[in-house]
């Protein structure tokens, strides 16, 4: 689900190679631009025609860098914003864990996105990339097509919440927020998935429940592989000092900080749900071998009697004149074999009554 990229070994620290024609998406460039009474979004073709804010003016420059096909503008982006080359790097190289570094000039944040992609209902995993400065906020994702942030988007252009009250770093939350709670409908129809299949395993437990409950299982294991070192990068952006963070937006941190937990309590609830289900199939398939087998002895044991008696007719002692006394009782008489099958079943139904009383059956 997660891409993951890095150097070759051996290649000096903060080498930006380019990405495979397959791997690499076409760049697109967005600015919006806000503050409490204005919102503009501009259309942008080069990182030359981006701003340089100050930080003084009281405004919010919000720049999406979405697709990384192009390395000249990566380099340009970050000749102009004074990115750390190891900065880049990072946001080349996709598959990092989470985590928040703090420069001189920005704070560098790298989250994994999760979302379901709109053709398949496939479950995607990316690497979104952050740098926060003062009134200036850079994203950067690997692929244009796909995120989770037109909510953000809506809410700027509206001008609803704090959204447009705030900072930078209030948009970061908003950002990481989204990332965090877009775990909350996945997991949910998951736990769904996981409900119906025990009730399938229950009923028809089969080899097919078993691969889709493995299937559910290495969903779970990349989900709590993205969520709990995010749960890290808010703890760390809401007790470390940072000037690229205010007092007001870590209140609402501890909310998104609050939404990492659940979701990790989610996360392992579901795990213990999917062994349990495990053990379920085993312990189903168990008992419906001993429902097999206790038949099959059951049958069995109605054959023995009716075995020993016939084995016993088979042996055909009789001598020349058919009239001695140590003769087999009823081996010349008219109705010995209609007497025999007779006793043979009386025996068949006696068994059964007998199990029937004992519940065997």
């Amino acid at each position: 689900m997660f891409k993951t990229r890095y150097a070759l070994p051996g290649t000096p620290p903060a080498t930006l190679t380019p990405l495979a024609s397959d791997e690499a998406s076409m760049t697109v460039l967005r600015w919006m631009q806000y503050d409490a009474g204005t919102c503009l979004e501009h259309a942008v073709q080069c990182v030359a025609e981006l701003p340089q804010p100050n930080g003084v003016d009281g405004q919010v420059h919000w720049i999406e860098f979405n697709g990384l096909g192009d390395l000249e503008a990566l380099k340009a982006l970050g000749a102009k914003y004074g990115l750390h080359p190891l900065t880049l790097e990072d946001v080349l190289h996709a598959g990092q864990r989470p985590k928040v570094e703090p420069y001189d000039n920005h704070l560098f944040i790298v989250a994994l996105m999760i979302y379901r992609n709109a053709g398949d209902d496939r479950m995607i995993g990316e690497q979104v990339s952050m740098i926060l400065g003062k009134g200036l906020l850079i994203s950067i994702q690997e692929d244009p097509q796909g995120d989770v942030f037109e909510p953000i988007r809506q809410r700027i252009r509206n001008g609803k919440g704090w959204i447009r009250k705030m900072g930078a770093d209030y948009l970061t939350y908003a950002l990481l927020d989204a990332i965090i709670d877009h775990g909350f409908p996945i997991l949910e129809s998951l736990g769904e998935a996981l409900e119906d299949l025990e009730t399938e395993m229950l009923q028809r437990p089969t080899a097919e429940c078993v691969a889709t409950l493995h299937d559910h299982r290495r969903t779970l294991i990349q989900l709590r592989r993205a969520v709990w070192p995010e749960r890290d990068l808010v703890n760390s952006l809401l007790h470390d000092e940072s000037p690229f963070i205010t007092a007001p937006t870590k209140v609402f941190l501890r909310d998104c900080y609050d939404h990492t937990i659940r979701i990790m309590d989610l996360i392992e609830s579901y795990r213990e749900i999917s062994a349990g289900l495990l053990e379920l199939y085993l312990s189903a398939v168990s008992m419906r071998t001993n429902e097999i087998m206790r038949v099959l002895t059951v049958i069995s044991a109605f054959f023995i009697p009716l075995t020993f008696i016939v084995g016993i007719y088979g042996m055909n002692f009789d001598n020349q004149d058919g009239e001695h006394w140590l003769n087999m009782p009823e081996l010349h008489s008219r109705y010995g074999y209609v007497c025999l099958w007779v006793f043979m079943l009386a025996v068949v139904v006696a068994m059964y009554l007998f199990f029937r009383r004992k519940k065997w059956l």
